[in-house]
């Protein structure tokens, strides 16, 4: 089966968007496609998980777990996920499509690389590593195959199907070993068990390879090669290629310790340290290593040989010559001159080797690619540092970079360019724009979290009374809903204060609580002597005016009252206080119940008080009929 075109899902479309156009790679899991979403018109990568896993409910969770894992993921040192899918039998990822190739193709075309290219490749893997372990997340599966190198430099780590929330990481089958034998850290082959520093373990084993262009540790079978994780050390990358220093060793050492504790404890610190490293390798160190390298095993060429190689010493001389020496002589000056020889032959090579690389290399510098991303600020110190001269673009929206990082460079990252010749920065606006959610009505927790998961933050929160907004609900935001921003851009969130309580005092009672309760408010009366002041005149209000309430709210009024005794026996009568106190009808509920009654009459606006003994039916009352203040006592007696 070939990738053009004798795969069964070539030619498919999947979930009705994805037309699969060509299989790209095939991996013990799931094998990968090069696809078209046919909605948005965007070449996009599929990654479908083998039939026979689908129907195993554990790969299928470790499956989606990779969509969750890296869609939280937002850096652009990270290959973006898009969505996760099922389609019938297929289970699927669709993924950020990286034209380019792997770190492993560019290793075996290579060989190995310089310290400075290694330490230059790592930091962008580890920036990436980086920003999963502050998300509590563990890659499990570092190796230069998951590392992806885009046409213009950029360096993408993928394939975070083994990641796994580091607090769920006891989800791992006992015994089940997760991750690639040649990278796995001592702790992972003893128990299984993997954290944020078996990241760092084996991403010093990578670049231990990048350096070397071997593993530290090969054997016949996986299980002897798991066996030296625990119990050899991985040595020096100098013990292989002589000229490395002191201090990239140390990198790999300190990363791939047996005792996680003495590893970098994530890979920000790793970071951290790669980077300090980095900035003080002399420029010209790959070079000088390179023609070190090359030179041990190279000798001089003469011109009497036709150009191949060959070895000089004394006794290839004529004997007109060679002076006369005994043997033990001829025998040491043999072997000297032949080592004179050879060292003015290395000499040479390496005088040569400067004067070339002062005439190519040196004048020139790379553009590296972990400024993409990087503050705008940080990257045009790192250039200028390197003695070239930077430009600022105009801003542009990036789905993958924040507001004020690098978006794109020219020259792209990686590219060569001559020292003294500009590299313009163009720095992201933000990401792209998009609608603003409608949030109104909503709690301000409420409001937070969704606009959150739209990507959002807010901004500036305020307050103001609102006649048709509940009190702590959100009126409005700005940008208004269905409006497009830049999740980059707080959204600013206006909150009601509910409705504004108005100033009664001084109002005549019944006014002022038909007014309360058009606002749709309960209104309680009290009454209160109080001399000097007109009769059912409002003297106290509570809340007080300015006081912002919402509908169903509690209001209370209290009422100047007059003296006013009526006194019928055993029936007490409710007193008007006041000549523009609003009459209502009473409603005559003799032969009711006594609890049908009261509510009958406190919902018509009036006091009920129950006085008699015995029966729960209603035989007189007073007033019976007519009219009585709104808020006055109507009593019942209850009788058999």
């Amino acid at each position: 089966m070939d990738a053009t075109g004798t795969d069964p899902l070539v030619g498919q479309v999947l979930d009705g968007r994805y037309r699969i156009e060509s299989r790209v790679a095939r991996g013990g899991m799931a094998t990968v496609y090069v696809a078209r979403d046919i909605r948005l018109d965007r070449i996009i990568a599929i990654k479908v998980m083998h039939p026979g896993l689908a129907t195993d409910d554990d790969f299928v969770a470790r499956f989606i777990g990779e969509a969750k894992a890296a869609a939280a993921l937002s850096h652009p040192n990270v290959v973006a996920v898009y969505d996760q899918r099922t389609d019938g039998e297929h289970v699927f990822l669709v993924m950020e499509y990286v034209a380019g190739h792997t770190l492993r193709d560019a290793l075996t075309t290579l060989g190995r690389f310089g310290p400075r290219a290694a330490l230059e490749i790592m930091q962008p893997v580890l920036a990436a590593l980086g920003a999963a372990h502050r998300a509590g997340l563990v890659h499990r599966d570092v190796k230069p195959e998951n590392v992806l190198i885009t046409e213009d430099g950029q360096v993408k780590v993928a394939d975070f199907g083994l990641a796994r929330a580091e607090t769920a990481s006891k989800m791992t089958k006992t015994g089940m070993i997760i991750g690639t034998v040649g990278y796995l850290a001592p702790e992972q082959v003893t128990s299984g068990e993997a954290d944020v520093r078996s990241d760092v373990y084996a991403a010093g084993v990578m670049l231990f390879e990048l350096l070397t262009g071997h593993l530290p540790h090969r054997a016949d079978t996986p299980l002897a090669v798991a066996f030296k994780h625990v119990n050899e050390k991985v040595p020096a990358p100098s013990e292989l290629v002589p000229g490395i220093p002191l201090r990239v060793d140390e990198l790999v050492t300190d990363a791939t310790s047996h005792d996680p504790q003495r590893r970098p404890q994530d890979a920000s610190q790793y970071l951290a340290e790669v980077a300090d490293v980095f900035g003080g390798l002399p420029r010209d160190l790959d070079q000088r290593i390179e023609d070190g390298s090359r030179n041990a095993t190279s000798v001089l060429e003469t011109p009497a040989t036709g150009g191949h190689t060959e070895v000089l010493d004394a006794g290839t001389l004529p004997a007109d010559l060679r002076p006369e020496r005994t043997r033990s002589d001829r025998a040491i000056g043999a072997l000297t001159g032949r080592y004179v020889l050879v060292a003015i032959g290395v000499i040479a090579a390496v005088a040569l080797g400067w004067a070339v690389w002062y005439q190519t290399s040196g004048q020139y510098e790379h553009v590296p690619s972990s400024i993409i991303g990087m503050k705008v600020t940080d990257a045009r110190d790192r250039l200028e540092s390197a003695g070239l001269t930077v430009r600022t673009g105009k801003p542009v929206y990036d789905d993958r970079v924040h507001k004020g990082g690098v978006a794109r460079s020219d020259p792209a990252p990686g590219a060569r360019v001559a020292k003294g010749e500009p590299v313009t920065l163009t720095p992201s606006r933000g990401i792209t724009p998009t609608k603003v959610p409608d949030v109104t009505g909503k709690s301000l927790d409420e409001a937070k979290q969704t606009l959150k998961d739209k990507g959002f933050t807010v901004g500036r929160t305020s307050t103001t009374p609102s006649q048709t907004v509940a009190k702590d609900r959100v009126i409005s935001t700005s940008p208004s809903a269905g409006e497009r921003q830049s999740p980059d851009e707080p959204v600013d969130v206006v909150v009601s204060a509910g409705m504004s309580m108005p100033g009664l005092i001084g109002q005549n009672v019944d006014t002022a609580a038909n007014q309360l309760r058009s606002m749709g408010l309960e209104v309680h009366i009290e009454k209160k002597k109080v001399d000097g002041k007109p009769a059912n005149a409002v003297i106290e209000q509570n809340p007080p005016e300015g006081t912002g309430v919402s509908r169903g709210d509690e209001v209370t009024l209290v009422a100047n009252k007059r003296d006013c005794v009526i006194d019928a026996g055993p029936i007490e009568i409710g007193c008007n206080d006041g000549e523009t106190t609003e009459n209502i009808p009473v409603p005559n509920v003799t032969g009711r119940t006594v609890n049908d009654a009261k509510s009958a009459l406190e919902d018509s606006g009036f006091k009920v008080k129950v006085t008699g003994f015995g029966g729960d039916t209603v035989r007189i009352q007073s007033p019976n009929g007519g009219e009585a203040p709104r808020g006055s006592t109507v009593t019942i007696v209850r009788g058999p």
